[in-house]
């Protein structure tokens, strides 16, 4: 695995190699570490290895920083044209509203199907798929038009994920407890992976792209799927009574998966390839959706039972700020725009839409839009493909 990898790039026998390794000791204290001994000679600068990924699945930018392709205006030849939105599916009026993210204006709504749930970007990222949850269908929309086609039949979609070499595209069928493994183009489904627990619905993958981790939201746990094998690897029950487990992601490092949990008012943090019991770090009440700052160094998380924002610190391992909106609200889902100034979040439970500004937590706007807003995506944004949900990019 990566961590397994990592380590055998640290070549042993020169002390140099081994303190830089650590990433935080200054010169000073390199010199403590070596004492009175000729320092050997340093070694040429390698980087380490990549972990051997996913057949058919782009290489690793950088092992150290799995959104490398996410900083803010890098913006792949497949979406630099396309004019700069906020998506959003409202679930209970069965339409998707189009805001323009200069004006914070609503521009267009478009009429999809029954229980739309989120606004998905496809895996080579020319087409946004709306998961008509209770209406059994997909809403592709052209996002250079941002026009809706005709609907596509997919049973239960209530999220989708496309595997990191672009194969398959995964449904998440909550209700129906499975995985659908789909052709990423057409839909065609290629195989069923019934599951052991209930509501699943949010997932991230290793940064190998080999396995993946699966929240269900009903019972309560976790799912540690083979993506190759199309397979449940593992599974477990989450260590608090009443746990809602909703948003995944992977740390930059790739050695951590980060859960939001929206019963335990927290974020789980689980060893995925270790796939032991994880840890709670409190972040707020409802915590539910999990969003990586371009630069890789903080992760915002959406707590929906208080109105907040937490702001979660990779490198110093803690939260550092909370952002509290003004009138209080709902933040729910949503995503960062392409040069990472603003954060776009859905206000579940009161009919609007946050823009928020990532350099001071600042409300920008505050937007009206239907009834039940949900897994908004602002689109297009930096990267080189999308993994699904409401925009997973490396």
């Amino acid at each position: 695995m990566h961590r397994n990898l990592t380590k055998r790039a640290l070549v042993a026998g020169a002390a140099l190699a081994v303190l830089a390794a650590c990433g935080t000791q200054s010169g000073d204290h390199a010199n403590e570490a070596l004492g009175t001994k000729r320092a050997a000679e340093p070694a040429p600068a390698r980087k380490p290895p990549v972990a051997r990924g996913l057949p058919g699945m782009p290489p690793v930018l950088d092992p150290t920083d799995v959104y490398a392709a996410d900083r803010p205006g890098k913006l792949s030849p497949a979406v630099k044209d396309f004019p700069s939105r906020v998506y959003v599916p409202n679930t209970g009026s069965d339409t998707v509203s189009v805001i323009d993210p200069k004006t914070y204006k609503v521009i267009d709504t478009l009429h999809v199907g029954r229980q739309p749930q989120h606004v998905v970007p496809s895996w080579d990222m020319k087409t946004l798929w709306v998961n008509n949850n209770r209406g059994h269908t997909l809403t592709p929309i052209d996002p250079k038009t941002g026009k809706a086609g005709k609907e596509v039949e997919v049973h239960d979609p209530y999220n989708l994920y496309f595997t990191p070499n672009g194969k398959y595209a995964i449904v998440m069928a909550s209700l129906d407890r499975e995985l659908v493994f789909r052709d990423a183009h057409t839909m065609k489904r290629i195989k069923t992976e019934p599951v052991g627990c209930y509501g699943v619905n949010h997932a991230d993958f290793s940064a190998d792209g080999r396995y993946f981790i699966v929240s269900c939201e009903f019972s309560g746990e976790l799912l540690k799927v083979d993506t190759e094998k199309m397979k449940v690897t593992g599974q477990q029950k989450l260590p608090f009574d009443g746990a809602m487990p909703q948003d995944v992601k992977l740390s930059p490092d790739g050695k951590k998966f980060y859960i939001a949990d929206m019963m335990a008012d927290g974020m789980w943090v689980l060893d995925g390839d270790k796939f032991t019991e994880p840890t709670l770090l409190p972040t707020g009440k409802g915590c539910h959706g999990l969003y990586v700052s371009r630069d890789s160094r903080e992760m915002y998380v959406s707590n929906r039972g208080e109105g907040s924002v937490s702001v979660f610190d990779f490198t110093r391992n803690k939260l550092t700020k909370k952002w509290h909106l003004p009138d209080g609200g709902s933040p729910d889902m949503g995503g960062v725009s392409a040069d990472g100034k603003v954060l776009w979040l859905s206000g579940r439970y009161n009919a609007e839409v946050y823009a928020i500004d990532t350099r001071t937590g600042v409300q920008l706007a505050r937007i009206p839009v239907g009834s039940g807003p949900h897994g908004l995506a602002v689109y297009p944004q930096p990267g080189r493909y999308s993994l699904g949900h409401t925009g997973i990019f490396r």
